[in-house]
């Protein structure tokens, strides 16, 4: 069982910043990749960023050049930095970690319990 502790959404204008947290617990292994999600109303989840533990990064084009998706192993944490929001970055964000053990054949995904952000002037 894996848990994952989400904190940092709010209410911010647009132009403005907001930096999210996720931080893990539990069964966590050594590989994995980890990322942030949005919903927005009457829209279909998407994906915003992904990190990997190797360090490789994927960004939605609709973030890149925004966004910026950082991890701190050492406390089990993955951060997203969001910069000069818009109105249609409106949506719940929600953390996710998909892992595999070592010599493993089974992926195994997570959730968090998301996270509202809205940006409205």
């Amino acid at each position: 069982q894996v848990q994952l502790e989400e904190s940092g959404g709010g209410l911010v204008q647009p132009w403005g910043s907001l930096r999210l947290s996720c931080a893990g617990s539990g069964n966590i292994f050594r590989a994995n990749a980890m990322g942030w999600y949005r919903q927005a109303l009457g829209k279909q989840r998407e994906l915003v960023a992904t990190i990997t533990s190797g360090g490789s990064i994927n960004y939605a084009d609709s973030v890149k050049g925004r966004c910026t998706i950082s991890r701190d192993d050492a406390k089990r944490t993955v951060y997203l930095q969001m910069n000069s929001l818009k109105p249609e970055d409106t949506a719940v964000y929600y953390c996710n970690i998909h892992q595999r053990r070592a010599g493993g054949v089974r992926w195994y995904d997570y959730w968090g319990q998301g996270t509202q952000v809205t940006v409205s002037s």
